[in-house]
């Protein structure tokens, strides 16, 4: 994957969080925001809580920043699979999100492109 595949793929997940973040905040009062800024998404909640999901050219992974730690995702079989757990990026997510955030957000497995 060149790196220009790598970012409009990172590009495609960050957009495809936003859309869900998007549909799970229409049925929620929650205070919670979110951006997207040359390739970094940041969520910030209330409290004062904020993750970060963004893309990291030179690894060619998706790097999130949460509370409860670092994670770093590769591409791996077509999902983006945590480099230590295994676990899948959307299934990740939604739980930081949920324990985080207290949002309950939807994110179907993210495809790596």
């Amino acid at each position: 994957m060149t790196d220009t595949e790598f970012i409009a793929a990172a590009d495609a997940v960050l957009a495809a969080i936003g859309n869900a973040l998007d549909a799970a905040l229409e049925s929620s009062d929650l205070d919670v925001d979110w951006n997207v800024n040359d390739g970094i998404l940041e969520v910030e909640s209330e409290g004062g809580g904020k993750l970060i999901v963004n893309r990291h050219v030179p690894n060619r992974e998706i790097w999130v920043a949460a509370r409860s730690g670092g994670f770093h995702f590769r591409r791996d079989g077509g999902q983006w699979r945590d480099t230590r757990t295994g676990d899948e990026l959307g299934a990740a997510l939604e739980r930081l999100l949920a324990e985080q955030a207290g949002l309950a957000v939807r994110l179907a497995p993210l495809a790596a492109g």
